[in-house]
């Protein structure tokens, strides 16, 4: 497995500080996680014209002026949309890459409804396939995941999970699992108030897969995670 994946810890939605006005997934909290030698995680939504954004809510409103789906404005529309604390504006996927020009790992959370919808992780495919840098990427719904490894099999792929993921959305939990190896997952990213589990501990020490966990926030969450995962993804503080 690629050692680049686990090297560093993970900036959540990158080094963001709401009260220095550096907003989550911008480029000024991807500037600055570079800067602190951190690896990126980032998250995307579709457009309406099939672009990956990278916005981690599917509508506007909590950061942003509007209200509006993503799925329903375009990628130059989106791009005008004001931030409330920041003069940042919304950022394709390719322009984060442009950005980041492989000086750190970047992680990118495809988001997902389950609704059978791919286009996310098509789009996904098509930017990071032409990307030099170390990228990764995953989403909480395994479809993506496979689509993803169709699309562009050369891309790192993961699974998101939690224990509550099975019983929220009506879906067992070993058929999860099943559907998610099915997709040949090469990591795993689970929520650290959850650790230690059945599902990360047998991804980690029978499969050998990495394991990321997120969203580590305080001292306890450290502690959780060094002695279960492999590496942090991380907000609020600078480890």
């Amino acid at each position: 497995m690629r050692d680049w994946l686990t090297a560093r810890p993970v900036a959540h939605r990158g080094l963001h500080d709401a009260a220095a006005g550096i907003v989550e997934n911008s480029a000024s909290a991807f500037r600055a996680a570079i800067a602190g030698n951190y690896a990126i995680e980032c998250d995307v939504q579709i457009s309406a014209d099939g672009e990956a954004m990278v916005h981690h809510d599917d509508a506007l409103g909590r950061l942003n002026e509007g209200s509006e789906r993503l799925d329903t404005m375009t990628a130059a529309a989106l791009r005008q949309v004001a931030f409330r604390t920041t003069a940042d504006r919304m950022l394709t996927l390719g322009e984060l890459c442009d950005l980041v020009a492989g000086k750190v790992t970047l992680v990118v959370e495809m988001k997902c409804r389950f609704d059978g919808n791919l286009h996310i992780a098509r789009r996904t495919a098509s930017v990071l396939s032409s990307y030099v840098g170390p990228a990764a990427a995953m989403s909480f719904d395994p479809a993506l995941v496979a689509a993803l490894r169709e699309a562009a099999p050369g891309i790192v792929r993961g699974l998101v999970a939690q224990n509550r993921d099975g019983a929220s959305r009506g879906v067992s939990m070993p058929g999860y699992v099943r559907r998610a190896l099915a997709a040949h997952i090469e990591f795993l990213a689970y929520r650290v108030q959850d650790l230690p589990s059945t599902v990360p501990t047998i991804a980690r020490r029978a499969l050998g897969l990495p394991l990321l966990t997120w969203t580590v926030r305080s001292a306890e969450d450290r502690a959780r995670a060094s002695r279960y995962a492999d590496q942090i993804i991380f907000e609020g503080f600078r480890p």
